[in-house]
């Protein structure tokens, strides 16, 4: 199996980085999330998902620009210490890497729930453990066994999907066996098509925005692929329109079958309208996919995760121990170490006190939109100076550069300083925030100590 000259394998194949990047974005939100934003904004959601939608798209061609032109497994923290300066690379590498961390704790106890709930006599606490081990030892093997797992994960997340469009769409227009179509009654139900203004419209897009984040794996993931430009291109290509079809596809088929006045059937979505479809099974099936989908997470997470501190150990920003790499190709000492963050995160929530663990988890919240305006702003920069230097090499181009730039840093921003506004973001802007200087500090803290060691030393070889 080919090797980089950085000591990772080329393991993944192009079907392995096209699924990553779809199934980088379905989370258990989409299934369950959803139907909360359409009941508390109405049709207009579909305005919403549709913005939210776009802006992601955006950034993952700004991404893949950057990442056609040079694969790397730190990805947007590499290029944004390239393009910005090396305190951008440490501050987003660290902070992406601690986000993920967190979500890592999330979905493990979450899981954890769920296997307690079906098997009482397994502890909560117990189940939530053993599934950062499965994960490491999936990671640990190959990359090739991540990606094979990860693709069949997504599948079935896809496919659900897939199928939820399908029998809505028959649903919607009378064709389904057994179903009457329901017109426009239920899309009359909610008062209008901005039932509660235009406000909660634009809200909806900061809640979105953070739900549907994770098609930046691919970008990390094709640095171990056979073909990098090929596989990035491609997933680029395969994004852009099933994002559109799954997230806005979704909310119109759920805003045109649901009717506002049962507003329980909003909290399950999906199982809601498999049920009005005549599948009485589809509430212990929708389980079994939201448990595959946080598996999936999982999964993702662990991967990202190590190759990211590998990334930042490789460029000085992390102890050079964890940029070892076993014979597999695999950053064993970046899995070990992720492993163990998570672990005494893990046993701070689930011992010491839950209180600590909401404020890390609140601090991590808002680090998707701080990685988006670095991946524009490393953009934009690069660009100019591609363009200045070399042209040609461009292969995958931004539309419309450098307005669509602007544009999306200005909403980037606009969303991210929208969370100071909302009551439930409040803290999770301020704490984000909060750990984001910290981080700069370090980083700075950190280069002074790098600079007085090397004036030592200096000195030293001077006087000798």
């Amino acid at each position: 199996m080919a090797t980089r000259k950085s000591g990772l394998q080329q393991g993944l194949k192009t079907r392995h980085i096209t699924m990553i990047s779809i199934g980088g974005v379905i989370g258990s939100g989409l299934y369950v999330g959803t139907g909360t934003i359409i009941n508390d904004t109405g049709p207009a959601a579909i305005i919403s998902y549709l913005l939210a939608t776009i802006m992601v798209v955006l950034v993952m061609r700004m991404l893949g620009e950057m990442a056609v032109l040079n694969p790397d497994s730190g990805s947007f923290s590499t290029y944004a210490q390239q393009s910005i300066g090396p305190w951008a690379g440490y501050t987003i590498g660290w902070l992406y890497w601690f986000n993920w961390i967190i979500i890592i704790v999330i979905e493990s106890t979450i899981l954890g729930a769920m296997v307690h709930g079906w098997v009482p006599s397994i502890p909560t606490w117990i189940a939530s453990l053993c599934f950062p081990i499965i994960m490491m030892i999936t990671n640990i093997f190959s990359v090739k066994s991540y990606g094979e797992f990860e693709y069949w994960l997504a599948f079935i997340k896809v496919a659900t999907i897939i199928a939820f469009l399908c029998i809505g769409a028959a649903m919607i227009l009378g064709i389904m066996p057994g179903v009457k179509s329901p017109g426009l009654t239920n899309f009359n139900s909610y008062g209008g098509f901005f039932p509660h203004g235009i406000l909660p419209v634009f809200l909806s897009i900061v809640f979105i925005t953070f739900s549907i984040s994770g098609s930046e794996v691919a970008a990390i993931a094709a640095g171990e692929s056979e073909n990098p430009e090929k596989n990035i291109i491609k997933a680029i290509n395969s994004v852009v329109w099933r994002l559109l079809i799954f997230f806005v596809g979704s909310s119109i088929i759920i805003v045109f079958l649901l009717p506002k006045s049962e507003s329980g059937l909003f909290k399950a979505p999906y199982a809601s309208i498999f049920n009005m479809a005549g599948l009485p099974i589809a509430g212990q099936f929708m389980n079994i996919v939201i448990f595959v989908s946080l598996l999936s997470i999982l999964n993702t997470g662990m991967y990202t995760s190590s190759r990211i501190l590998y990334s930042l150990s490789n460029k000085g920003d992390a102890p050079k121990p964890l940029s070892k790499v076993n014979k597999r190709g695999a950053p064993i000492a970046a899995i070990l170490a992720s492993v163990a963050a998570v672990y005494i995160i893990t046993l701070l929530k689930l011992v010491v006190a839950d209180k600590i663990f909401v404020i890390l988890a609140s601090s991590s919240g808002g680090v998707t939109m701080i990685m988006y305006i670095f991946i524009a702003v490393s953009h934009l920069r690069s660009r100019k100076k591609i363009e200045r230097e070399n042209p040609g090499l461009l292969k995958v181009k931004m539309w419309l550069f450098p307005y669509l730039t602007y544009v999306t840093i200005i909403m980037l921003f606009a969303i991210f300083v929208a969370q100071a506004f909302i009551p439930s973001m409040r803290l999770q802007f301020f704490l984000t925030f909060g750990i984001t200087v910290l981080v700069l500090v370090s980083y700075f803290l950190l280069h002074r100590r790098r600079t007085k060691s090397n004036s030592v030393l200096y000195e030293r070889r001077t006087d000798a």
